[in-house]
């Protein structure tokens, strides 16, 4: 893979995991500068219909004291070329459960057309936010 200069991260990081770690970390060894944007409680609420468990500030928080990460920024949308034209960015990466998806081949054809790209990492299919809360619901204690 491609080595880059500005990487960018977009997630919502709620009950910060080891596959979050993973991606971080993974994305990192791509590029020089890592921005990470934490998506806000509301743009949170508005796509997945519920609050986070963790602050927007809080989430911010704890990213920013992660060695991997350079910067944390707030994000109120989640489409990448809209991210690009706020802070551009040489290349976006993500889990590879987004992979295949027609809306973000339309945009990872775009933001080729800006000299950016897009890359899609092993999702770790051990753990996710999802998973947590569930296992919280359940009473389960792992």
């Amino acid at each position: 893979m491609k080595h880059y200069h500005i990487g960018l991260l977009m997630g919502v990081f709620d009950m910060y995991h080891v596959g979050h770690l993973n991606l971080i970390q993974r994305a990192k060894e791509h590029c020089d500068y890592l921005r990470v944007g934490v998506l806000t409680d509301e743009l949170v609420r508005k796509f997945k219909g519920h609050d986070p468990v963790i602050s927007q500030e809080d989430r911010k928080r704890i990213l920013e004291s992660v060695r991997y990460v350079d910067e944390v920024v707030l994000i109120d949308e989640t489409s990448r070329l809209h991210e690009w034209h706020q802070r551009p960015f040489d290349c976006f990466f993500s889990g590879d459960d987004y992979s295949g998806n027609p809306y973000w081949d339309w945009e990872k054809k775009e933001l080729n057309k800006l000299g950016a790209d897009i890359q899609f990492f092993p999702y770790t299919e051990s753990i996710s936010s999802t998973m947590i809360r569930e296992r919280i619901g359940k009473g389960e204690d792992q």
